[in-house]
């Protein structure tokens, strides 16, 4: 495998580009008395179109991301580009333990940069040196400085048989791996498909396409599984818009996300804030400039589109189990409470052997971005007797 040192270099064109865009905005009206409550607030959003042209600073947060050691390779015929981080170690302490963490939609890579440091130099936020991590942050095809397929078939089982061939190619035959989001799915299938490698998944998300085998030989469902089913549906149809129109047209949506940075930052950033445990205030957990960053790497890289595809490849093929159909690997889930999904133990356990759950204090969709500590600590408690 071919690796290659990457830099992230956006033309000053292209910011300019991107000024004018947003000088140029045709506002709509909205509703008097009514912020938030059907869809993104047009004043939060003027404030923030303002910040971005008039005092965000691309060049900064780009030396910023250029800190971490970022790669491309050719993986599967497609250009993959990855961070790599080793772990630090004190002379004579065990290896680093290889992990590949996979992001979802709509982050990406960016997310994971309080938590490398956690998880690579656990030394440095006083836990144990022996925990230290190798990690391998990939983008996925599609996403951020990945290539765009270019054609149908890039799913959440074929970007797993990436990232496992990304893996050999690092030099790691067994390894573990982490996800929330679509990241959850690609972590689950890869341990379903490669699970003589995989040594267990830790996931903070349980996808939306997973479904259990549920016919006359598996066991009834419970109470709070028939609550958890209903509360599902029920989100499906108050918030889940998005995902329906991501899986049956993205291509039409992509149009105009694609053409209009603040149709971008509305469609991307009212997420931020439904899905978090911000208590609707979005800047009380992202600062202004790490969600303007995550917008502009959509932006410059022109992926919305491309992104939004994966969930019509992951409707084409969803996680679906049959009836007996176990994942081999083990499994530990953080289940935390502003999560937009909170399956209960036992959904999980039809299908995956649960090593740990962990209730966390607090925290949202965007674990690694909101609870850093949180999470590592619970990464780091999984794999602890895994790591052998």
């Amino acid at each position: 495998m071919q690796i290659a040192p990457f830099q992230i270099d956006i033309p000053g064109a292209q910011i300019d580009a991107l000024n004018a865009r947003l000088q140029a905005t045709r506002w709509p009206d909205q509703y008097d008395g009514m912020p938030w409550a059907i869809g993104t607030d047009r004043a939060y959003l003027q404030a923030l179109v303002q910040y971005w042209m008039s005092a965000y600073d691309w060049r900064a947060a780009q030396r910023a991301l250029n800190l971490q050691p970022q790669f491309v390779a050719t993986v599967g015929g497609l250009r993959i580009h990855f961070l790599h981080r080793h772990g630090v170690v004190p002379v004579g302490g065990p290896k680093p333990y290889p992990l590949v963490i996979t992001h979802g939609w709509p982050g990406s890579f960016i997310e994971f940069g309080a938590l490398l440091r956690h998880l690579c130099d656990p030394a440095s936020v006083g836990a144990d040196p022996a925990d230290a991590f190798d990690v391998v942050v990939p983008s996925m095809p599609g996403f951020g400085f990945s290539q765009r397929p270019a054609a149908p078939g890039t799913s959440i089982h074929s970007i797993a048989s990436l990232w496992a061939e990304l893996m050999s190619g690092l030099g790691y035959e067994h390894f573990g791996a982490q996800g929330g989001d679509l990241g959850a799915a690609v972590s689950i299938a890869l341990a379903s498909r490669h699970a003589a490698r995989v040594d267990g998944i830790h996931l903070n998300y349980l996808p939306g396409s997973f479904a259990p085998p549920q016919t006359p030989d598996d066991a009834p469902v419970t109470q709070a599984e028939r609550e958890f089913i209903a509360a599902k549906a029920a989100w499906a149809d108050s918030e889940g818009a998005y995902a329906h129109q991501h899986s049956t047209k993205p291509q039409t949506l992509a149009f105009a996300l694609n053409d209009s940075p603040v149709g971008l930052a509305a469609w991307i950033v009212e997420k931020f804030r439904a899905w978090s445990d911000c208590g609707g205030d979005v800047e009380s957990v992202f600062s202004r400039d790490d969600l303007l960053t995550n917008l502009s790497l959509y932006w410059h890289t022109q992926t919305i589109g491309s992104s939004m595809r994966l969930y019509w490849e992951a409707r084409m093929r969803p996680l679906r189990f049959a009836t007996g159909e176990r994942v081999q690997p083990p499994v530990g889930f953080a289940r935390f409470p502003k999560e937009i999904s909170q399956p209960p133990r036992s959904w999980l356990e039809r299908v995956f052997n649960v090593l740990q759950w962990t209730d966390m204090p607090r925290g949202g969709h965007f674990a690694a971005m909101e609870q850093p500590a949180l999470l590592a600590e619970d990464i780091r408690r999984f794999f602890r007797p895994l790591r052998g």
